[in-house]
């Protein structure tokens, strides 16, 4: 018996486990298929305070691991193919651990970005395929990037852009962008922003490690050009990885866990959520981090029967 369970080791994942272990609480770790979650395959993390110079997405992670180590987080590897949330302790099926028992269960699985999934993109995550403008944009000061996405999200990450980069094309495979009118006309008046709709992607361009261009289809003509771009930013959405959940707790109509305002409480007393499997806003290390904090202390105060707020209440108060 575990007395907790964290999934997932991103910085939420990795801050709840420093709290918990810190508080003798001995959690246990499940690490998915990509531990460290997403910032694995980030270079320059320059926005995480304390890191004067930045740091690397992989140096960054594998330090918080070490640091929940060092005060007795145990880690292991396992994929988590179902849970049993009906009752306490919660019974988690783990590839290559079995059935693994939990008093409390942090869920930190994170969100997977949407990809084109054309080639030369995965190649180049890293090095001038991002998904995320906010923490990437400031590498592209005075260059040519290339957004691909029509939604609100695309929009406001091509505006975002143009507080760095010379220039931003917006490439959408439909004539007409799937973004609200007030983001669109934002846009279409951003004098830094051009347009290249009716547009399908499909190639990443790369030279000397870098990317170089996109190629890209017409799709009234069936004409072929290569856009040349120094970074290209991918924004079509996440995916939050909730699928082996089953439906066993609330979620939104995107999937995305539900949680009581204010808290990491979900809709099953003794679950907690953090990280972006529950943050469809921000997005951000920094923010990630300090919701699994917050999920610590929500675990460790039920364990202790402390909860601040009772657990009847719904979500919706």
């Amino acid at each position: 018996m575990n007395r907790v369970v964290i999934l997932g080791t991103g910085p939420a994942g990795l801050t709840a486990a420093i709290y918990l272990a810190r508080a003798n609480m001995k959690p246990l770790v499940i690490e998915g298929d990509q531990p460290g979650g997403q910032l694995t395959l980030t270079t320059e993390v320059e926005n995480f305070p304390g890191f004067i110079d930045g740091i690397t997405g992989p140096v960054l992670m594998d330090s918080m691991r070490k640091q929940a180590e060092r005060f007795g987080a145990e880690f292991k590897r396992g994929w988590v193919t179902s849970v049993d949330l009906n009752e306490r302790p919660f019974k988690l099926q783990v590839n290559g651990m079995g059935e693994v028992t939990a008093e409390s269960l942090i869920l930190s699985t994170g969100a997977s970005a949407k990809l084109l999934k054309i080639p030369g993109e995965k190649e180049n995550i890293g090095s001038g395929v991002s998904t995320c403008a906010t923490c990437d944009g400031f590498f592209y000061r005075g260059k040519k990037v290339v957004i691909v996405g029509g939604g609100d999200s695309a929009m406001e990450e091509a505006s975002f852009l143009t507080k760095f980069a010379s220039e931003v094309v917006v490439v959408h495979r439909r004539k007409e962008l799937r973004a609200s009118k007030i983001m669109q006309d934002r846009a279409k008046q951003n004098p830094n922003i051009t347009w290249s709709l009716d547009t399908t992607p499909v190639e990443v361009m790369s030279e000397a490690g870098k990317v170089s261009a996109i190629r890209v289809i017409d799709n009234a003509t069936g004409e072929e050009k290569q856009i040349a771009t120094d970074g290209i930013f991918v924004a079509i959405g996440h995916n939050p990885n909730t699928a082996f959940l089953e439906n066993q707790i609330k979620t939104d109509e995107a999937g995305y866990i539900e949680v009581v305002p204010g808290t990491t409480k979900t809709s099953i007393a003794g679950v907690f959520a953090c990280g972006d499997v529950q943050d469809k806003h921000y997005r951000q290390a920094i923010t990630a981090a300090g919701s699994g904090c917050m999920a610590a202390l929500d675990t460790e105060r039920f364990l202790e029967g402390k909860a601040v707020h009772d657990w009847s209440e719904s979500l919706s108060e």
